[in-house]
């Protein structure tokens, strides 16, 4: 079961966007006259609209704007959720030329939801996408990058339940959990890894990932480190150390040029550390990300120069 989830990803402000009783007219009736508008019920205190409110919102995104998503909070529209007799939450109503044409209550599995948001696209006419978990993926990519983690995990947990085999949805569960500090969580889930892709480069990245956030919980103070480098520029594990200190708080660029430079200084110090830790930093990262691209060209030019 896909349970999808992307509050987080910044997607165009208008597809999904919480809403009141002053304007649900504008935002739902008057909106789904050329769009269809699933309109998602929920209260704060509601364990369950917490699930589905981020599964929803996944869905509604892969559909790539075929429907947009409206949440209001029902302890603040009561006579929204009078009008429209809402009995129980989470309730889903999905809008479309101004009347309801589909809805249901309570929690239910993302298969479920997948389909709902499918109905709903071809009742106006529409094509639902047809590479859902893939796109879930990128959802999940997007909204872990805009630092929502907790939410990318449930995500790809979500699409892992979908497809346990999916080894981008894997290694972004992995890193998700590295991103909210939870590196034992994220090493038990690299180790439990099915085998049949273990090897994946997705995985592999997020190996490298891991390896990078246990240096940095022992990185040194930046500045500190820094002062001892440009004290003695000879100081190889000083600038060992600052590279990992630099990476630990963000900036990669700086981590690379210091082992650039260290490599290119003494290549085989302590059996080639420097170059060891570049080619970890350059697995962590994207194989496009710019700072890879330039390390390694500057890397493979020291080599075989």
């Amino acid at each position: 079961m896909m349970d999808l989830n992307l509050t987080a990803a910044a997607p165009d402000a208008n597809l999904i966007k919480d809403t009141t009783e002053a304007t649900f007219m504008a935002d739902v009736v008057e909106a789904s006259q050329t769009t269809p508008v699933i309109v998602d019920f929920w209260a704060p205190w509601c364990g369950p609209c917490k699930t589905l409110g981020p599964q929803l919102e996944a869905a509604v995104v892969a559909a790539k704007g075929a429907v947009k998503m409206v949440k209001i909070n029902v302890d603040e529209a009561q006579n929204i959720a009078g009008q429209l007799q809402i009995q129980s939450i989470p309730t889903v109503y999905a809008f479309y030329e101004g009347k309801p044409i589909d809805g249901f209550q309570g929690a239910v599995p993302q298969s479920e939801i997948a389909a709902f948001v499918d109905r709903v696209v071809k009742a106006a006419g529409g094509e639902a996408p047809t590479d859902t978990l893939n796109d879930a993926v990128e959802a999940a990519e997007e909204m872990l990058t805009a630092g929502e983690a907790a939410d990318a995990a449930e995500t790809f947990a979500a699409i892992l339940g979908e497809d346990p085999m999916h080894a981008g949805a894997y290694g972004g569960m992995v890193r998700s959990h590295i991103a909210l500090g939870d590196l034992d969580q994220a090493e038990g889930l690299l180790n439990g890894a099915p085998i049949e892709i273990s090897k994946a480069p997705e995985l592999e990245a997020a190996h490298a990932q891991l390896q990078l956030a246990r240096q940095a919980a022992d990185a040194g103070p930046v500045a500190e480190l820094l002062a001892a480098v440009e004290a003695s520029e000879e100081d190889h594990q000083a600038r060992f150390d600052l590279a990992q200190a630099l990476y630990a708080t963000g900036d990669t660029e700086g981590a690379v040029a210091h082992l650039l430079e260290l490599f290119r200084r003494d290549r085989e110090w302590n059996d080639g550390a420097a170059k060891t830790q570049l080619f970890m930093i350059f697995d962590a990262l994207k194989a496009n990300d710019p700072v890879v691209l330039n390390g390694r060209r500057k890397l493979s030019s020291m080599i075989f120069a």
